[in-house]
Protein backbone atom coordinates (compact mmCIF):
# COMPACT_ATOMS: atom_id res chain seq x y z
CA UNK A 1 0.00 0.00 0.00
CA UNK A 2 1.34 3.44 -0.95
CA UNK A 3 1.12 6.34 1.47
CA UNK A 4 1.63 9.06 -1.16
CA UNK A 5 -0.82 10.95 -3.34
CA UNK A 6 0.20 9.01 -6.49
CA UNK A 7 -2.12 6.11 -5.68
CA UNK A 8 -5.06 8.48 -5.14
CA UNK A 9 -4.18 10.45 -8.29
CA UNK A 10 -4.14 7.34 -10.46
CA UNK A 11 -7.34 5.91 -8.95
CA UNK A 12 -9.18 9.22 -9.45
CA UNK A 13 -8.01 9.49 -13.06
CA UNK A 14 -9.07 5.90 -13.80
CA UNK A 15 -12.54 6.22 -12.28
CA UNK A 16 -13.09 9.58 -13.99
CA UNK A 17 -13.19 7.69 -17.28
CA UNK A 18 -16.18 5.72 -15.96
CA UNK A 19 -18.23 8.85 -15.17
CA UNK A 20 -21.72 9.04 -16.63
CA UNK A 21 -21.95 12.63 -17.88
CA UNK A 22 -23.99 12.64 -21.11
CA UNK A 23 -25.57 16.04 -20.39
CA UNK A 24 -22.67 18.18 -19.23
CA UNK A 25 -19.79 16.10 -20.65
CA UNK A 26 -17.94 17.15 -17.49
CA UNK A 27 -16.42 13.97 -16.05
CA UNK A 28 -15.09 14.04 -12.49
CA UNK A 29 -13.24 11.35 -10.57
CA UNK A 30 -12.53 11.16 -6.85
CA UNK A 31 -10.42 8.77 -4.82
CA UNK A 32 -10.08 8.78 -1.06
CA UNK A 33 -7.94 7.03 1.48
CA UNK A 34 -9.82 5.52 4.40
CA UNK A 35 -8.66 5.47 8.00
CA UNK A 36 -7.63 1.85 7.45
CA UNK A 37 -5.54 2.84 4.42
CA UNK A 38 -7.81 1.51 1.65
CA UNK A 39 -8.31 3.52 -1.53
CA UNK A 40 -11.95 3.96 -2.56
CA UNK A 41 -13.09 5.82 -5.66
CA UNK A 42 -16.21 7.32 -7.20
CA UNK A 43 -17.27 9.26 -10.29
CA UNK A 44 -20.04 11.67 -11.09
CA UNK A 45 -23.30 10.18 -12.33
CA UNK A 46 -25.72 12.52 -14.07
CA UNK A 47 -29.44 12.10 -14.54
CA UNK A 48 -31.81 13.56 -17.13
CA UNK A 49 -33.59 15.22 -14.18
CA UNK A 50 -30.46 17.35 -14.03
CA UNK A 51 -30.10 18.31 -10.37
CA UNK A 52 -30.59 14.69 -9.29
CA UNK A 53 -27.07 13.54 -10.21
CA UNK A 54 -24.36 12.36 -7.83
CA UNK A 55 -20.99 14.04 -7.44
CA UNK A 56 -17.78 12.01 -7.62
CA UNK A 57 -16.88 12.86 -4.02
CA UNK A 58 -20.29 11.70 -2.78
CA UNK A 59 -19.93 8.48 -4.76
CA UNK A 60 -16.53 7.73 -3.23
CA UNK A 61 -17.83 8.46 0.27
CA UNK A 62 -20.87 6.23 -0.27
CA UNK A 63 -18.59 3.41 -1.47
CA UNK A 64 -16.40 3.87 1.62
CA UNK A 65 -19.38 3.63 3.96
CA UNK A 66 -20.78 0.64 2.03
CA UNK A 67 -17.38 -0.99 2.57
CA UNK A 68 -17.75 -0.61 6.33
CA UNK A 69 -15.58 2.43 7.00
CA UNK A 70 -16.48 5.93 8.17
CA UNK A 71 -13.18 7.81 8.19
CA UNK A 72 -11.28 9.37 5.32
CA UNK A 73 -7.80 10.82 5.69
CA UNK A 74 -7.30 12.30 2.20
CA UNK A 75 -9.28 12.79 -0.99
CA UNK A 76 -8.17 13.59 -4.53
CA UNK A 77 -10.59 15.08 -7.10
CA UNK A 78 -9.78 15.45 -10.80
CA UNK A 79 -11.60 16.99 -13.76
CA UNK A 80 -10.74 18.21 -17.25
CA UNK A 81 -10.86 21.90 -16.44
CA UNK A 82 -8.56 24.93 -16.88
CA UNK A 83 -8.00 25.11 -13.09
CA UNK A 84 -8.45 22.64 -10.22
CA UNK A 85 -12.17 22.28 -9.46
CA UNK A 86 -13.18 22.48 -5.79
CA UNK A 87 -15.90 20.23 -4.37
CA UNK A 88 -19.38 21.75 -4.33
CA UNK A 89 -20.79 22.97 -1.01
CA UNK A 90 -22.72 19.76 -0.37
CA UNK A 91 -19.64 17.62 -0.97
CA UNK A 92 -17.55 19.85 1.29
CA UNK A 93 -20.02 19.09 4.07
CA UNK A 94 -19.97 15.37 3.22
CA UNK A 95 -16.16 15.33 3.32
CA UNK A 96 -16.17 17.18 6.67
CA UNK A 97 -18.56 14.56 8.09
CA UNK A 98 -15.98 11.80 7.62
CA UNK A 99 -12.64 13.64 7.75
CA UNK A 100 -10.75 15.51 10.41
CA UNK A 101 -9.98 19.20 9.91
CA UNK A 102 -6.39 18.40 8.87
CA UNK A 103 -7.31 15.83 6.19
CA UNK A 104 -5.97 16.86 2.80
CA UNK A 105 -8.26 17.60 -0.14
CA UNK A 106 -6.35 17.74 -3.43
CA UNK A 107 -8.09 19.26 -6.44
CA UNK A 108 -6.53 18.63 -9.85
CA UNK A 109 -6.79 19.03 -13.60
CA UNK A 110 -5.99 16.40 -16.21
CA UNK A 111 -3.07 18.62 -17.24
CA UNK A 112 -1.50 18.05 -13.82
CA UNK A 113 -2.26 21.33 -12.04
CA UNK A 114 -2.95 20.52 -8.38
CA UNK A 115 -4.08 22.50 -5.36
CA UNK A 116 -4.15 20.94 -1.88
CA UNK A 117 -6.06 22.29 1.11
CA UNK A 118 -7.07 20.98 4.50
CA UNK A 119 -10.73 20.28 5.19
CA UNK A 120 -10.69 23.21 7.65
CA UNK A 121 -9.45 25.53 4.88
CA UNK A 122 -11.97 24.16 2.39
CA UNK A 123 -14.96 24.51 4.74
CA UNK A 124 -14.31 27.02 7.52
CA UNK A 125 -17.01 27.08 10.15
CA UNK A 126 -18.29 23.64 9.15
CA UNK A 127 -21.55 22.45 10.65
CA UNK A 128 -20.57 19.51 12.86
CA UNK A 129 -21.83 16.96 15.34
CA UNK A 130 -21.25 19.39 18.18
CA UNK A 131 -23.96 21.64 16.78
CA UNK A 132 -26.48 18.87 17.36
CA UNK A 133 -25.84 18.59 21.12
CA UNK A 134 -29.02 19.23 23.06
CA UNK A 135 -31.22 18.57 20.03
Amino acid sequence: MSDGPDELREAARRVREMAYAPYSNFKVGAALRTGAGRVVSGCNVENVAYPEGTCAEAGAIAAMVAGGETELTAIYVVADAPAPVPPCGGCRQKIAEFAGPDAVVTMATLAGDERAMSVAELLPGAFGKGHMEGA
